[in-house]
This record gives structure tokens, C-alpha cells and sequence, in this order.
């Protein structure tokens, strides 16, 4: 398919006289009976379809019948045409549009479809033959040559039988840590702070025009769906996926949530062909992770509440819900011991097959009418090297990985059942329609509780406008996506996310250019941009500057996720990389530690050996140096406390916050200049 900004529509709605082509109707407005020719032409864009007439009107003839049917009728409501196209659907049909899966990328070599360019053919086969059209991108590359791929995939959407639309999601792209499974390469987005960052800021206007911005970004290359924010709460200091919450106090956290849901999907009132679905997660409680373990494996499958302190941990998606979120995604993980909730009793086993959780509370109490999409491989098997860990010298991988936690005995059919029974409406990372299909025959799901999950998936592409305009301008996309007013807008935020804990003698900020600096996990580029001159020992710097991370330990080497986890102690200790640089650092008349917190770090053998320290929760060395020397100046405040010792952290309980004994800074510290 050439580009889409070097075709036009060849039809004769191009040619009609009189026709108006730039307004159109939303796909969730206009009338539902109306025919009038009064009525403005939809724009559509490029289309490989051919045009149905009436009334003067051009229409998509989506099922290639020579007629108009009302699903196809982009004058009719959201709801009028998703209903109508559910009564047109197949039963396989029905299963194909209930799973989520990964977009394959050719040249794949991990698994998880990172790459440059899709496997077209492969996505023919799982859009026209097993009628799946909603998938996640992980795929890099620029922005103009992601847009090009984005449309072919909508190309051969178009020769379905029913010519249904793909979705694409993808997790986050605007921050600075990538993490398979949690986030995706940047491919020139605009670059933030992370969440955490935003936390520290506090200013929930940013936080929405963060979200605009990154909807704009997505749009451009066709990711309709963000698999984000996380409202989870990082109540257990230890816990590996903190970096991408907005920190531990659940007042905070339902703030930015909901501000975060406003700026990608547009607002508050609903879907728009202008919004990103935001998928909320991960419901309920993930936050409270035993141990600190996560969630993605065997051995972190419980959460647990000995501050009995469950409810605590759904304040935040009540953010979400009051910005009208589009989608929840339920966790992994499931209580150690009995949890109730409202007189509603959580069953022990993974959220995705918990009825109380999704059906009771979610959608009873809460009111949610948006799609459950679950959390990836919660219908796969786990294998034994799953369970266990692989065996020495054998490296993890994602062969035999899954995370059916509470369900790891039954049979693939059965979790499907249950998950769907329990409330769910689509999987992620799956493509297994047939297990839906044996389901019905088999009488264990009515294909009418299908129905209300497809129902629910279709009204969201009808209300984004993809039936009418699925294709982007390939073209436009690169002067979109990490523009020059973007990151501007990114470099003061990540300025201003960046907490100043230590400012002994006012040493920041620095005195003028021409200081000798001596440097670690800095480029001396950006030093010498700003008029310092590196030197190569600390002796002989004025000053000494440092970029270190939070501790971590690897305690779950031969599991998948425990081996890129950040795990354990928290604390700088003899032998630590990091730490032996700031050690060195000391001898310098000064040194500066920046700290990148993806969790709390004990600085308590830090504080003496450092003249100044500052956290930040990502950031360039240029918005470092900015704030270095006054350019810029930090606001934040800790989105979490910094405990004073791992003694005090193992003594926490995992559901409760700013509960270590006694913090060496508290939460909403931070000082100013």
C-alpha cells in the first residue's frame, strides 16, 4: 500500500457537487434516522473500499454487498451501529474479537514482537482467518515508517468479511525506562519523567497535558489504546514495578490518575475520534505485593493485607472512574488469605478469574461499563521451568511462560471459561479464539454473554471514529511525534519532578562556568556545554558530580521477569558499583548525587559522603545541568517516603504507606532554591 498521503478517495464522493467534505459526523454523533442530503459528507480519508450511495451521501460499503447496512451508516449513533454490527457477526467472529494479541514483527527474535516492520502475512492470517483486529505494538522505528506499517495492518483489515478495524495499543512510550513487559522503546516520542516524576510535581495540569500530548503522539502512528497509567499504590518499598505508579499516598495517585485518563482520552465525558483508550490497571491491589515479588511470577503471585487495608488500595482507580476510563486490567496476582471488601469476598486466584472482584465490585459497585481487558497470559500454561526457575546454566525465556496464578491445574478451556464468566471481555496476549468457540458449543458460556463483551469492545472502535478514518497521515506523523515544543514541554517537567533532599552549604546552585568537574554516569559533552572542564580524577575537580541508581539485587536469575526485575535491598553497600563511585566521589572539596528512584533508596551511608543530593524519577543530563546551575530549579516533593534501613522495610507492612519506623525522609519531602 503506497503511503496514505500520496492517494486520494477514488470515488465519486470526490466528484460530487456540492459535497461537504470537512466536518463529517463523529461516529458516537449525528442523527440515527436522518438520510437528509443536508446532511455533511464524513471525510474518509484513504479507503480500499468501495462506496455505497443514498441520498446524495457516500457510505463504506464495509461487507462488500452493493447495500447500506446500518453499521456502515456513519449517521447513526456509536451504539445503534455496534449493535447492529453484533447481530451481523459469526460466533468465530465473536471469539476472534475477544482476544488481544501481539503484533508480529518480522525478524523476531525474542518473542514479544519487538522489531521494525510487521509480518504482514502472519497479521493476514490472524485478521482474516482467526478474525482477531485488536493488537499490541511493540515495535521501534521512526515515526513516519511506524505510521506506514500502522496502515497496511488497516489495509487488510479492510478485506475481511465484515471490514472491522484494527486497534492497536501499546504500553508506554514517553518515559525513560524500558522494561519488556511494562513499557516500550521511545522511537523518538517525546521523553518525560516518569509517573513517579509527576507524582512529585503534584500539579495535575501537567499531568493532563502530558496525557494530551502523548495522545497526539500516539494518534499520529495509530496506537488507539494506552496500556497505562498504573494506579496501583507503592505501598512495599521492595516491589519491582514502583517506577511506574504515582507513588504510595492514595489521594495523590487518584488525582493524577484521573488528570492522565483526561489527557489521553480527551476529556471526561466519554470517547471521541480524538481520544486514546486508557486502560487502567491493575485492578486491584498489586501494589501490595508480598515480599516485594511481583506479580508476572510464580513465586510473586500474592498480594497480601496484614494492615487489612484492601480498600485503601482502590481509592485511586476512583480517578479513573471519574474521568470515565475506557478499560481496567485486572493483575496477576491474588490475597494470601481472605480479603472482603463492601461484603464482597475476593476468591483466591488471579483478579482475571475473580467474578467477586469484576462483577460484584467492579461493575456493581463502581458502575464500570468500559472493557475488562486482562493482564497477558493469564490463559497460558506455566510450565516447570516456569514454576521453578530454569536449571543452572539454562537461560529463562518465554517458552512455557504464562500466569494462569489460582488456575495453574486447569485445562486452557476452563480458565477461559471462568475468566470470561467472571467478567471478562478480552485477553491479552492471546489469539486463541477456538477456546471461546468450544466454550459455547460445548454449552459452558452462552454465546449471548459473548455478546455483551463483543458489544462493549465495538462501541469503543465505533466512538473513536475507526469504522469512518482508521488510516493516519504517514507524513504528518514525524512532525507530531517528539516535536520541538513537546520536548521542551517534557525537559521542564523533567526539571521540575526532580527532588532536592540535600543542599549542605547552599552548594547548589552551582557557582558560574569554569569549575573543573569530575564526572560519573554523566556525559562530559553536556558538562561542556554548560563551560566546566572535566577532569579525570575527583582530587582534582572542584566539584564532583554523579548520576547512580537505586539498589537492587537479582534474586530470581532463572525466572523470565525475576531476571530483569529490580528486586531486594534497597540500600548502598561496599562493593556496589554505584556506591564505590560515590566513595571516591567524597574525596572531591564537593560532590553532588543525583539518585534515579525507580523505588526508595536508603541513603543513610550516603547522606556524609555527598554535599548535595537530589532524586529524580528520569531525566536528561541537560535538564540535570539545568537545574545544577539555576536554570531550572526542582519542585518536586517524594511521592514516597525513603526508609532508613532495610531493617525498617522488611518490618513495613506491604498494604500500609509511610509506615517505616522512622524515615530518613518522610513523604512530600523535598527542598528548594
Amino acid at each position: 500500500m503506497k503511503s496514505h498521503t500520496q492517494h486520494v478517495l477514488k470515488t465519486s464522493v470526490m466528484m460530487m457537487a456540492g459535497a461537504l467534505l470537512a466536518a463529517g459526523l463523529a461516529a458516537c454523533g449525528g442523527s440515527d434516522g436522518d438520510s437528509s442530503s443536508s446532511q455533511p459528507q464524513q471525510d474518509f480519508g484513504y479507503t480500499t473500499l468501495s462506496m455505497v450511495s443514498q441520498s446524495g451521501l457516500q457510505f463504506k460499503d464495509m461487507n462488500k454487498d452493493g447495500k447500506l447496512e446500518p453499521y456502515e451508516d456513519w449517521r447513526l449513533s456509536a451504539d445503534v451501529r455496534a449493535h447492529d454490527l453484533l447481530g451481523r457477526m459469526t460466533l468465530a467472529e465473536k471469539a476472534g474479537l475477544m482476544m488481544h494479541g501481539t503484533a508480529p514483527v518480522l525478524n523476531d527474535t525474542t518473542g514479544a514482537g519487538t522489531g521494525s516492520a510487521y509480518d504482514l502475512d502472519a497479521l493476514k492470517a490472524l485478521i482474516n482467518t482467526q478474525d482477531i483486529n485488536t493488537f499490541i505494538t511493540r515495535m521501534g522505528g521512526d515515526a513516519q515508517a511506524m505510521a506506514e506499517q500502522y496502515n497496511k495492518i488497516q489495509t487488510l483489515a479492510e478485506q475481511s468479511r465484515l471490514g472491522i478495524p484494527v486497534s492497536i495499543s501499546s504500553d508506554p512510550r514517553n518515559h525513560f525506562q524500558y522494561v519488556l513487559g511494562a513499557s516500550a522503546g521511545g522511537s523518538g516520542f517525546s521523553q518525560w519523567p516518569e509517573t513517579l516524576g509527576f507524582a512529585a510535581i503534584g500539579d495535575a495540569t501537567l499531568t493532563r497535558r502530558f496525557g494530551d500530548i502523548a495522545r497526539q503522539e500516539y494518534l499520529a502512528v495509530g496506537i488507539t489504546q494506552a496500556l497505562s497509567p498504573q494506579a496501583d499504590l507503592a505501598t512495599e518499598p521492595r516491589w519491582a514495578r514502583i517506577n511506574g505508579t504515582f507513588g504510595e499516598d492514595a489521594d495523590l495517585a487518584k488525582a493524577q490518575v484521573q488528570a492522565y485518563i483526561e489527557g489521553f482520552q480527551g476529556g471526561s465525558t466519554g470517547l471521541t475520534p480524538s481520544s486514546v483508550v486508557a486502560v487502567v490497571k491493575h485492578w486491584a491491589g498489586y501494589g501490595a505485593s508480598k515480599t516485594g515479588f511481583d506479580g508476572h511470577n510464580y513465586y510473586g503471585r500474592f498480594i497480601t493485607f496484614p494492615g487489612n487495608n484492601f480498600a485503601y488500595h482502590l481509592k485511586p482507580f476512583e480517578g479513573a472512574f471519574a474521568a470515565n476510563v475506557g478499560s481496567v486490567m485486572p493483575t496477576y496476582a491474588f490475597p494470601d488469605t481472605s480479603v472482603t471488601v463492601d461484603g464482597v469476598t475476593l476468591e483466591q486466584v488471579g483478579a482475571g478469574f475473580d467474578k467477586a472482584l469484576l462483577t460484584d465490585l467492579l461493575r456493581g459497585k463502581y458502575g464500570f461499563k468500559g472493557v475488562i481487558l486482562s493482564d497477558w497470559g493469564i490463559t497460558s500454561d506455566c510450565d516447570t521451568n516456569c514454576i521453578n526457575g530454569t536449571p543452572a546454566g539454562v537461560a529463562p525465556s518465554f517458552i512455557g511462560f504464562g500466569t494462569p496464578w489460582g488456575m495453574e491445574n486447569a485445562t486452557k478451556l476452563q480458565r477461559y471459561v471462568k475468566s470470561v464468566t467472571a467478567g471478562m471481555d478480552q485477553f491479552g496476549g492471546a489469539t486463541e479464539p477456538e477456546f471461546l468457540i468450544q466454550a459455547v458449543q460445548q454449552g459452558l458460556l452462552t454465546e449471548a454473554r459473548l455478546d455483551e463483551s463483543v458489544y462493549r469492545i465495538l462501541l469503543q472502535k465505533f466512538q473513536q471514529g475507526l469504522f469512518d478514518h482508521p488510516y493516519v497521515d504517514a507524513a504528518k506523523a514525524k512532525t507530531v511525534v517528539g516535536n520541538a515544543q513537546f520536548q521542551a514541554e517534557a525537559l521542564d517537567a523533567q526539571r521540575r519532578a526532580m527532588v532536592l533532599l540535600q543542599n549542605t552549604g547552599n552548594v547548589l546552585p552551582l557557582a558560574g562556568a569554569g569549575q573543573k568537574v569530575w564526572l560519573y554516569g554523566v556525559d562530559p559533552a553536556v558538562a561542556q556545554s554548560y563551560g566546566y572542564t572535566v577532569v579525570s580524577t575527583p582530587q582534582a575537580a572542584d566539584v564532583a558530580i554523579l548520576r547512580v541508581s537505586t539498589p537492587y539485587e537479582t534474586l530470581h536469575p532463572n525466572y523470565m521477569f525475576g531476571s530483569m526485575q529490580h528486586e531486594g535491598s534497597l540500600a548502598f553497600v561496599d562493593g556496589n558499583k554505584d556506591y564505590e563511585a560515590i566513595k571516591q566521589a567524597a574525596l572531591a572539596p564537593k560532590s553532588i548525587v543525583s539518585v534515579y528512584m525507580d523505588r526508595p533508596a536508603i541513603l543513610t551511608n550516603v547522606q556524609d559522603k555527598a554535599t548535595a543530593i537530589l532524586a529524580n524519577f528520569g531525566t536528561s543530563d541537560v535538564a540535570l545541568f539545568d537545574v545544577l546551575t539555576g536554570k531550572g530549579k526542582p519542585q518536586g516533593k517524594l511521592p514516597f517516603e525513603l526508609p532508613s534501613s532495610m531493617a525498617e522495610v522488611e518490618a513495613q507492612l506491604e498494604d500500609v504507606p509511610h509506615d517505616t519506623a522512622h524515615p530518613l525522609y518522610p513523604f512530600g519531602f523535598g527542598l528548594s532554591y
